[in-house]
């Protein structure tokens, strides 16, 4: 048994195909052929029914499982001795809120991508509930996300702290009190909600439920710039990271109304599982991230 032939197999379980699998792979199809009667042979089985459309047997789909365990302890050792080499290189796959992506990543990433060009990353955005869970499964390599408990399977490092604040138009009636307002008085207004797995909105509606208030929620939204956009032109008020909202303050189109039950601060992390083997990228982002003092993440673009 060889790489190559587990990597055939994996690859015409993909496609159904001897054909299709042999175009990939670069190979003939009776060089695919024999490559999978070999592995047969050596184990006694039948592990592909070759009928059309090519499919594995339980057999195979039993050999299908530990291939790709095969397969992942010989890419973990090729990025291994990768790593022996002194300049840092590798992939790294980022997971963070949209609000996030846009708040601070580019300041991040164009530091990083100027000193470190070998590296490279992408980024992949998502409610904030879904970061750690990403983050988990090894759907993401890093996370950068709220955080509101500990998580045993995670190591994490705070590196900044954001709050949320009620935003509405310039044009709201609220947008002309000037003394701060309760959660109690906004009950009757059209509010614009984050959907119920982020944390902005797990938060709020901790406040409404202690406070025995049902909201008037007229939309809800995936991300905070969706949520930004609809309270621009005065559908609604809304709860956001007051990180998030710098750009719209300059600009004047949106405004602060103080909120005594929304002044809690929220830490926001970079996360990893534990125990996973960091390559060079990872370990070099890991490093540069923690390193850089609060005021990197809160300055403005």
């Amino acid at each position: 048994m060889n790489i190559s032939q587990l990597e055939t197999l994996l690859t015409i379980s993909k496609t159904m195909s001897f054909r299709k699998a042999g175009e990939l792979l670069n190979l003939t199809q009776p060089a695919v052929s024999a490559q999978i009667k070999t592995l047969e042979d050596e184990f006694k089985t039948v592990l592909i029914d070759r009928n059309q459309p090519v499919t594995l047997t339980d057999h195979g789909k039993v050999f299908q499982e530990h291939a790709e365990r095969i397969l992942s302890v010989v890419e973990e050792l090729k990025q291994k001795l990768s790593d022996l080499n002194a300049v840092p290189q590798g992939h790294i796959v980022l997971g963070t809120t949209s609000s996030m992506a846009i708040q601070i990543l580019p300041r991040v990433l164009s530091y990083f991508q100027d000193q470190y060009p070998l590296i490279k990353t992408t980024i992949h955005t998502m409610p904030s509930s879904q970061v750690l869970a990403s983050v988990e499964n090894g759907t993401v390599d890093i996370g950068i996300t709220y955080i509101s408990e500990k998580n045993p399977n995670m190591d994490s490092s705070i590196l900044y702290y954001d709050s949320f604040v009620l935003v509405a138009s310039p044009a709201h009636p609220l947008s002309q009190v000037a003394h701060t307002t309760t959660i109690d008085m906004l009950k009757d207004y059209p509010f614009i909600m984050l959907a119920p797995d982020t944390l902005g909105r797990r938060f709020l509606d901790q406040i409404f439920k202690k406070k025995n208030i049902q909201p008037n929620i007229i939309m809800e939204l995936s991300s905070s710039e969706e949520v930004k956009r609809m309270v621009e032109i005065n559908l609604g008020i809304a709860v956001v990271s007051k990180l998030s909202i710098a750009n719209e303050l300059k600009l004047g189109s949106l405004k602060i109304i103080k909120v005594a039950e929304l002044e809690p601060y929220h830490p926001v992390a970079v996360v990893y599982k534990s125990g996973r083997y960091l390559n060079t990228a990872m370990q070099q982002f890991l490093s540069d991230l923690k390193g850089m003092p609060e005021q990197s993440f809160l300055g403005s673009e």
